[in-house]
């Protein structure tokens, strides 16, 4: 029995939970120095833009974590 899915998971976990941290924080530190004086539509389509894009880095950590397929054999 291997544990390696599970070792998968632990450092995925930690990867999204850190990249999910710092990109509030920075995008937030952008919006609070740039967005001041914008007008409402220019806070809403930062912070859509902002709000979907840290997906990305996740969805492909979510991908790793999954590990590579294994092919099903035609009998």
């Amino acid at each position: 029995m291997t544990r390696r899915p599970k070792l998968r998971s632990f450092i995925g976990t930690i990867l999204i939970i850190l990249i999910v941290s710092i990109y509030a924080l920075l995008a937030t530190t952008i919006a609070t120095a740039t967005l001041a004086t914008a007008p409402w539509w220019g806070h809403l389509l930062y912070f859509l833009l902002t709000g979907l894009l840290w997906v990305i880095p996740a969805m492909l950590i979510i991908k790793w974590m999954a590990g590579p397929f294994k092919k099903k054999d035609a009998d």
